[in-house]
């Protein structure tokens, strides 16, 4: 399926962002291609900057990376839940207690990007087991009616936002 074909009903309006940021992509394809696109960026990034803030309370490269590795993870769970046609209501999470819980900026930079191809690979196979009617089950998470193949294009446009950030605010 083409991120251009999902319905708009599939996602809460807060993603609207994230799926925009992508073009015509098909899911699986994307979600191979993307995570080594983003390794190969995040490579290229002067090292003086992982640690950059650039403002006050904002937070650095090394804990954005580390933020994206736990949104694949809560997300990839719920894709698998409601896949599984689980009907309980899932919660949200609070990205900046998660992030303020971590150690991010204590670790290398290989360790996290090493970590982040392999959430990324148990995503891919995740999505790769699911049926084009498990792909279609639509559960709730944050309060909102979701899809499981929108939670996947949620990850690629939510990566795909952050990389924008970077270039926009840290570089």
């Amino acid at each position: 399926m083409k991120s251009s074909q999902l319905p708009v009903s599939e996602y809460s309006p807060f993603y609207k962002d994230y799926l925009q940021t992508l073009e015509n992509v098909e899911l699986i394809e994307e979600l191979e291609i993307c995570v080594h696109e983003f390794i190969r960026f995040v490579q290229n990034i002067p090292m003086d900057k992982f640690d950059y803030r650039y403002a006050e309370g904002k937070w650095t490269i090394k804990e954005i990376i580390q933020h994206l590795i736990d949104t694949e993870r809560v997300f990839s769970y719920r894709a698998m839940r409601i896949s599984r046609n689980d009907k309980t209501a899932l919660p949200g999470y609070d990205e900046n207690q998660y992030v303020d819980n971590t150690n991010a900026d204590a670790r290398s930079l290989q360790e996290l990007l090493t970590e982040m191809a392999v959430v990324r690979q148990s995503t891919l196979s995740l999505f790769k087991s699911f049926s084009e009617e498990q792909l279609q089950r639509i559960g709730t998470a944050s309060n909102s009616a979701v899809s499981v193949r929108a939670i996947g294009f949620i990850l690629i446009g939510h990566q795909k936002h952050h990389q924008n950030i970077f270039q926009e605010r840290y570089l």
